[in-house]
């Protein structure tokens, strides 16, 4: 019995994707949450939070596309043949979120709100734009002749429009719960209060969500309430509502860690909710990992440099986020 390369890049794919979600997902929702924080030293005290590992987490981000190029590039055809304008506005927005991010510690405090404000638009669209491409993905990607069979604008449904606000609140949460644990003082208590109405926000656009996706898609319905699907998925709502129970005692104890560990948990099952609903399909509706892959002799050649880097990617994400640990407060500074 051979080795399945398809299987093992999907995976691979799949944690990319995963650690771009978390990662960079918390450092997005920072720049969600500074509407909703006035106070100048208190915004840089944000900031600082995640200046020395913003631009690493988005590391995963380049390897997931890389990873879909190289394993299955029929995949990576259609979805930025569908995808190109979302794509586009999301890679702008992160483009000028950084530009802004580092521009800001630069600027004279007269000229620092122009940059605060391009912080947040550039978080905003990049956060909405990879929620519409998230749900176009999951309505399917028409596909005929081994090409995207659709039109440019297919992804401008209503469904994908949702799915974008939705991520906002999901990155708001996650960013907010971040901040729980890195900050202290005045700053900590405001995410504390903000945390609570955010948990039952992403309760409400979760719950939309799941009901919106069956009702208008036939296949993903038949998927969820057909075996052994149904038991694989049943436990996923129970572990949401117990999560998120947990998650408002811990933010109404004001815990400092445990919002962050269980706001992750949450993220972690509603990506585990999309697998169930799609797997193995890499292109919705219908095509496979194994039909959109890669030939084997690349698929090989590929992995061994995947395999070198990604333990690489590991040590060095670790040792940055264990060097910038604890708490952050007004002293500390961005160079």
């Amino acid at each position: 019995m051979g080795i399945d390369l398809s299987l093992i890049w999907a995976v691979i794919i799949i944690f990319g994707i995963m650690m771009y979600v978390v990662m960079d997902g918390f450092d997005l929702g920072v720049g969600i949450l500074f509407p909703f924080v006035q106070d100048t030293s208190d915004r840089d005290v944000m900031m600082n939070t995640v200046a020395p590992i913003w631009d690493g987490n988005e590391t995963w981000l380049v390897l997931g596309g890389a990873g879909l190029f190289a394993a299955f590039p029929l995949a990576y055809s259609v979805v930025l043949s569908a995808l190109y304008l979302p794509i586009i506005f999301m890679l702008m927005g992160l483009i000028f979120r950084g530009v802004a991010f580092e521009f800001r510690f630069k600027a004279s405090k007269q000229r620092q709100h122009i940059w605060d404000k391009a912080f947040i638009g550039g978080s905003l669209a990049a956060t909405f734009f990879q929620g519409v491409v998230l749900g176009a993905f999951i309505s399917g990607l028409p596909v005929e002749g081994r090409a995207y069979a659709g039109g440019a604008f297919d992804w401008l449904t209503p469904f994908s429009l949702f799915c974008g606000l939705a991520l906002i609140v999901a990155y708001a949460l996650l960013g907010c719960t971040w901040l729980m644990m890195r900050t202290a003082g005045e700053l900590q208590r405001r995410m504390h209060d903000i945390g609570i109405p955010l948990v039952w926000a992403v309760l409400a656009v979760t719950g939309i969500v799941s009901l919106w996706t069956p009702l208008t898609h036939p296949d993903i319905a038949e998927r969820w309430f057909s075996m052994p699907n149904l038991l694989y998925f049943m436990p996923v709502p129970v572990l949401v509502l117990l999560c998120a129970f947990g998650l408002l005692r811990s933010i109404q104890r004001y815990a400092n860690y445990t919002p962050f560990l269980l706001t992750l948990a949450l993220i972690f099952l509603g990506y585990s909710g999309l697998g169930i609903s799609l797997w193995p399909n890499i292109i919705p509706p219908s095509v496979t990992i194994w039909e959109a892959a890669a030939p084997p002799q690349s698929q090989g050649f590929t992995l061994v440099g995947a395999l070198l880097i990604l333990p690489l990617i590991l040590m060095y994400t670790a040792w940055s986020y264990y060097v910038f640990r604890g708490k952050v407060s007004a002293e500390d500074g961005y160079h």
